[in-house]
């Protein structure tokens, strides 16, 4: 087999591993936890150190990786998913608010060792840094976020069936298995820079790569204000849906998700000059800023929830996931082609920083004001995020 072939599988194989149990954690934590009697402000703060720490692992990471070896940052990543899986297993007395946020900002961390490290590989794995880089971009993160979704179905069902630590002891047990395997596969050094980076070096000097990561903050934020919190609250509390119809619920948007973003190349044009995809992010980032404000308008007229938020859902997977899927290929195109991981790593910094922001947001607009708050926030960051990608440079730049 071609060696990047091999390195490719491995890689896949493994963020897909990771992906399924990250998945399913999110949803074991909250559904678990409101059901303890936990606030949606409460079950936001539980993620208050996942995300705060995947800011500063992918301004780390990124000067680990190039340094090390991101076959080596990848598998640190796996090694510290297991540990923090681990730290659930104590008696259910233990699950105190500070004890789950340490647990969290393990889990965080590695969620952006193993993202990064898998993201900034693919730069050294492409022979076409257009068409053929846009193509595996696309597949590695549309099949990441369609496992994502079967991993909150499957954490709802473990739940229902193995209740909590039943559930955290099977994903150990799973995820310890493929630490092993890549252990003994993923041998290549990738992305080791020839000279050793300054960790001064994590702040990206290009313009192209900081105007995206600016667009890529809003967009996440975008999504995670009225996702990650407030919706699974209120399909359980409001609809008085159970965890299995919940989890299942959210686990088919986002493999819908995934399965859009996978297929972005073919929708989009395979080959895509970064002055085209820049075009493409303002158009498809102003329609999709139209939807949630949209499902909060219907849902002020009493419209059915169920159907209003289905068919929302689905048009907001539909342009999401080619904004998301834009957004990856340039981020990787962009980056420097020796040390892609500083440029990579410092945009990733930026997704984790809205991702913070939109779950903290989630939790608390939900509280307070209800889910047309947080659908209405929503509309404004993306159109915000619009406006960054308005001012992205024009033409080969960011490859040097």
């Amino acid at each position: 087999m071609d060696s990047r072939l091999r390195d490719y599988a491995v890689i896949t194989g493994n963020y897909w591993a990771f992906t399924v149990t990250d998945g399913a954690l999110r949803m074991l934590v909250v559904l678990h936890f409101h059901t303890l009697g936990f606030t949606p402000f409460e079950i936001a703060s539980l993620f208050l150190f996942y995300e705060f720490f995947g800011i500063v692992t992918n301004a780390v990471g990124g000067w680990l990786g190039a340094r090390i070896g991101l076959n080596r940052t990848m598998q640190i990543g796996l090694l510290l998913q297991i540990g923090a899986l681990a730290m659930l297993l104590v008696p259910e007395t233990w699950l105190t608010v500070i004890w789950v946020m340490v647990a969290q900002a393990i889990s965080g961390i590695a969620k952006d060792l193993n993202k990064m490290s898998a993201k900034s590989s693919m730069k050294s794995i492409a022979r076409d840094q257009d068409a053929g880089l846009y193509r595996i971009v696309a597949f590695l993160t549309g099949s990441k976020n369609a496992l994502k979704g079967a991993g909150f179905f499957i954490g709802a069902v473990l739940l229902s069936w193995l209740e909590f630590q039943g559930a955290i002891a099977a994903m150990v047990a799973m995820l310890s298995v493929v630490w092993l395997m890549s252990l003994l596969l993923l041998r290549q050094e990738l992305g080791v820079m020839k000279a050793k980076p300054k960790f001064s070096q994590i702040f990206s000097k290009s313009e192209a790569v900081n105007r995206l990561s600016l667009a890529r903050f809003f967009l996440f934020g975008a999504r995670d204000v009225w996702f990650v919190v407030a919706l699974p609250v209120f399909l359980h509390e409001v609809l008085g849906w159970d965890f299995w119809q919940v989890g299942g619920y959210l686990a088919a948007w986002v493999m819908i998700y995934g399965m859009i973003q996978a297929a972005a190349p073919k929708l989009t044009g395979r080959s895509q000059a970064p002055d085209v995809v820049g075009r493409q992010l303002v158009v498809f980032g102003g329609c999709l800023a139209l939807t949630p404000a949209a499902i909060g308008v219907a849902l002020s007229y009493g419209l059915s929830p169920v159907f209003v938020v289905t068919v929302g859902l689905l048009i907001f997977a539909l342009l999401f996931a080619m904004n998301s899927a834009l957004h990856s290929f340039l981020i990787v195109r962009f980056a420097r082609d020796e040390g892609a991981s500083l440029d990579i790593g410092f945009y990733y910094m930026a997704n984790a920083g809205g991702r913070l922001a939109g779950t903290v947001g989630s939790g608390a607009l939900y509280q307070w004001m209800g889910l047309e708050a947080c659908l209405w926030v929503s509309a404004g960051l993306i159109a915000m995020a619009s406006l960054a990608a308005m001012s992205l440079p024009k033409g080969e730049v960011g490859t040097a």
